[in-house]
């Protein structure tokens, strides 16, 4: 192996190399990583505003395959929640997302105050191919 570092495997403790991304022994992932908390990136900032970090990004899943939502003032990711979303799913005041709920929506498909999406349902103003206003929906009932 020539001049290759070694390290025990967090979970069997085998001698690994530093650089396997499975241990042969046990199938852990980066296995001579100390810690390990799932595959993607995330990156959330020190700085905090209304107990929210002020940037959380996050495309990463946890070993149990479990998404990790992006939860700030400004969260990106698959799954966002925060005051200004960018996501695929969002929940948010402000959202750009193909999915969202929303005070104020750019969306495919959005439930929002205002909005602007393919499909949408709005409270008081909506543009886009198919959206309709909330009184809309309960005058067809």
């Amino acid at each position: 192996r020539g001049n290759e570092a070694m390290k025990p495997c967090r979970e069997c403790r085998r001698e690994v190399s530093e650089q396997a991304l499975t241990c042969p022994q046990c199938g852990a992932p980066y296995p001579a990583r100390e810690k390990w908390d799932g595959w993607g990136f995330e990156y959330k900032s020190k700085m905090e505003l209304f107990g929210l970090p002020l940037v959380h990004v996050s495309f990463k899943y946890r070993p149990n395959r479990m998404p990790v939502p992006a939860r700030g003032v400004f969260a990106i990711g698959q799954f966002a929640c925060g005051i200004f979303t960018l996501s695929q799913f969002g929940i948010g005041v402000v959202s750009v997302s193909q999915f969202t709920v929303a005070g104020f929506a750019l969306a495919q498909f959005a439930a929002a105050y205002s909005l602007i999406a393919q499909l949408g349902v709005y409270v008081r103003e909506g543009h886009g191919q198919i959206v309709k206003s909330v009184a809309e929906l309960i005058g067809m009932l």
